[in-house]
């Protein structure tokens, strides 16, 4: 942890000797005289102040008056102080005097004055727990500043960040001012090509770095094309992960005498056409695809690397678009909510609120393994242009020093907590490939308790094993995934356009009505 910084006043001069006395500690001798006496030596002072100014003035003037008036005699009367007992006791209030100021001398050094250090985090809401925020001010101290804004999805920082300047302009409330941003890994690879995000130099020593896992650096590890790379910069650090799962309606499958959902093999079961719904993304639609055909979803080449190749892929993603009643990254969840599906498949992150709020629901993740998601920080990427970094909020000497106390702190054990009371869904990094930390059962007692096989955000050790990121994939691999969905559509039945702004509107207007009804029976 880094020490704060420390601003050192050294006083001037008079605070070590008292203010401006100029007595050099002299004793002081008083006497008595006349009046007339008084006005001589008056007479005198004033010719003799003349005399001084005009002779540091180089004029060659003096006052014949004042050259003819003697100094009169100084009379001591009987009434005379002695001059040792006046000195003696001026002595000792000048010692006191000057013990007293080294006193407040030595108080004054004692006193630490402090910087405060601005952090500014942009973060996904609902993503990093309330309690790192006041945890992490509280071991800070008064040293820090910590601004945090929070958006309501990663596209909508992903774009923020990669707008276009107004006027060549971003101000201090723009995504790239902030020091550290939240960013999904399926983005991390353009926002390295498109130069949003800068690398993390010098993180090697850092304690926080050395304790991260091995599968995190490497797969966080990318040259400046986003393509992993061993030898390549780390520009990412996880604070929290997740799985794709899927959910099922529990009282609907018993209703109907339906076999529970275990692997990816039951969405394609006969029964469950036209009750699916899905995520609308090409990766994890034809990566369901793949998992099913036991192959990986990083596969680069359909032929070579795929059972009966490209064909056999396309014939099996043709039979799960017809399962699929709405591929819909947006309304997937509404539609399982309101009943026009039984089951829908996506992010944990997602899924596990709206399934907590509802009844006899099933998570899982499948037993033949799912992708893995992670929300990781990130640094804006900033000019070295000192005016260009003015005109970006304020960052002119890069981000704040405070980025690694932040990231060690999101990394310790302690963290972890508010995913393991499933106060926020997801999984500390360190649950990855180390052992939890585990709550107190008095913490267990009075929970809702979710029908699922994650334990504490965490799949199984046997299933964990079979998970993957979503690698970056070349651009020629993407584009035949890109082609084999749109073959597969034009080949297919399914509703078109008009059909499919009926459902989401269907979805709409039903879940509005449910609302409404929650709210007049609360009035009730």
């Amino acid at each position: 942890m880094a020490t704060a910084a420390i601003i050192s006043v050294k006083p001037p001069a008079s605070f070590y000797c008292g203010g401006n006395r100029r007595d050099g500690g002299r004793g002081i001798t008083i006497a008595r005289v006349s009046r007339d006496e008084r006005f001589h030596e008056r007479i005198v002072g004033l010719s003799a102040s003349t005399v001084l100014f005009i002779g540091l003035s180089s004029l060659r003037v003096c006052s014949p008056a004042s050259a003819r008036i003697l100094p009169p005699p100084i009379v001591v009367t009987e009434n005379e102080i002695n001059t040792e007992t006046v000195a003696g006791e001026e002595n000792l209030n000048e010692v006191e005097d000057e013990e007293k100021l080294e006193a407040d001398f030595e108080a004054y050094k004692s006193k630490v004055y402090s910087l405060t250090v601005p952090l500014k985090l942009v973060a996904l809401r609902g993503s990093v727990p309330p309690s790192w925020i006041k945890e992490f001010m509280s071991s800070q101290g008064k040293r820090v500043r910590l601004k945090t804004q929070f958006r309501g999805n990663l596209e909508e920082i992903f774009f923020d960040l990669s707008k276009p300047s107004k006027n060549g302009k971003k101000g201090a409330a723009s995504t790239a001012a902030a020091d550290m941003i939240s960013i999904g890994d399926s983005w991390l690879s353009f926002a390295i090509k498109e130069k949003l995000i800068e690398p993390m130099k010098g993180i090697e020593d850092q304690d926080w770095y050395k304790g991260l896992s091995d599968k995190w650096k490497i797969y966080l590890r990318r040259n400046y094309a986003g393509e992993k790379a061993p030898d390549g910069e780390t520009w990412a650090v996880p604070y929290r992960w997740g799985t794709m799962v899927i959910a099922y309606k529990k009282s609907k499958f018993q209703n109907y005498k339906l076999a529970p959902i275990e692997d990816w093999a039951d969405l394609w079961r006969p029964e469950l056409a036209g009750r699916i719904a899905m995520v609308n993304s090409p990766r994890e639609v034809v990566g369901a695809v793949l998992k099913y055909m036991r192959a990986s979803y990083n596969t680069t080449d359909l032929d070579s690397q795929v059972p009966g190749g490209r064909l056999a892929v396309e014939k099996n993603l043709a039979s799960l678009m017809k399962q699929i009643r709405l591929f819909d990254s947006n309304n997937y969840l509404k539609a399982f909510n309101v009943g026009d599906v039984w089951v829908t498949v996506g992010w944990s992150s997602d899924v596990i609120p709206v399934a907590k709020r509802m009844s006899n629901v099933t998570v899982i993740v499948p037993k033949s393994g799912a992708t893995l998601w992670a929300d990781l920080w990130a640094i804006p990427a900033v000019s070295d242009s000192g005016k260009e970094a003015e005109q970006r909020g304020g960052r002119v000497r890069g981000p704040s020093p405070l980025i690694n106390q932040w990231i060690e702190f999101c990394l310790q054990p302690a963290r972890s907590l508010p995913f393991t009371r499933e106060v926020i869904p997801g999984a500390s990094p360190s649950a990855l490939d180390g052992p939890l930390v585990t709550e107190p059962e008095k913490t267990k007692k009075d929970r809702t308790k979710l029908d699922t096989n994650l334990v504490t955000g965490v799949p199984p050790p046997e299933i964990l094993s079979k998970c993957e990121f979503l690698e970056p994939l070349p651009e020629a691999t993407l584009s035949e995934y890109r082609l084999l969905i749109e073959t597969v559509r034009k080949q297919s039945q399914r509703p078109g356009l008009v059909e499919k702004l009926k459902d989401i509107v269907s979805i709409k207007v039903r879940g509005f009505r449910a609302k409404l009804d929650s709210e007049m029976n609360k009035n009730i």
